[in-house]
């Protein structure tokens, strides 16, 4: 396993997290329950941020709606795997929304209309956890 900084992402990290495959987003309540979802997602390796669409109805959102949560999103495939760590937040700011689900659009496909009910959830990620394969 390696531990990174996100500034250390490689070029075969951020392959990975291009194709097409689910990540599982966890939220941390205060209490420390945590609530597991699986996501489609987007690294923004220029921003160190995780971007997750969703919708204002659900609980991952609703969670999200009156504070940060810490959170992670893990992705698999075979004995490749990345887990993002960072803080959470949601936001339905129509320009951030917009340009989360274009990014959506080019890593699987055309997400449904949600209108004004489009969420889209940042993770400011501050630390990586990755298989040794994805790691410089």
């Amino acid at each position: 396993m390696a531990v990174l900084s996100p500034q250390e992402t490689t070029a075969a990290l951020n392959e990975f997290v291009s194709e097409k495959h689910l990540g599982i987003l966890t939220l941390v309540r205060k209490d420390g329950r945590p609530h597991s979802t699986p996501v489609g997602f987007m690294w923004d390796d220029e921003n160190k941020v995780v971007k997750i669409i969703t919708w204002s109805g659900s609980l991952k959102t609703r969670l999200l709606k009156e504070e940060t949560l810490v959170g992670t999103i893990s992705q698999v495939d075979g004995g490749r795997w990345v887990t993002f760590e960072g803080i959470c937040s949601s936001t339905g700011d129509s320009e951030i929304c917009s340009d989360a689900v274009k990014r959506y659009s080019l890593r699987y496909s055309e997400p449904k209309d949600r209108g004004d009910e489009r969420r889209t959830i940042t993770m400011t990620v501050d630390r990586i956890l990755s298989s040794a394969g994805l790691a410089p």
